[in-house]
């Protein structure tokens, strides 16, 4: 899979924070993820998610993987 492919999964983690008043230090600290790993996940740059990850998000945030990812294709 060509990378720019990877561009159609787009990451809501800023809105998810904004509606919730959290910052991403302050969810940094609370899922266990460094703050430079989230800042790639919010900025759409990732290129892979752990499940464990995508669960301590979805944990914390009180979401579901589909609140937090979508598929936007081109």
């Amino acid at each position: 899979m060509p990378a720019e492919d990877y561009s159609a999964i787009h990451c809501r983690l800023d809105e998810l924070l904004a509606e919730r008043g959290m910052s991403l230090t302050e969810l940094s600290r609370r899922v266990g993820v460094s703050l430079v790993n989230l800042s790639v996940l919010k900025n759409n740059r990732a290129k892979a998610i752990r499940f464990s990850t995508l669960t301590a998000l979805c944990a914390v945030l009180d979401c579901s993987v589909g609140d937090l990812l979508s598929y936007q294709p081109a």
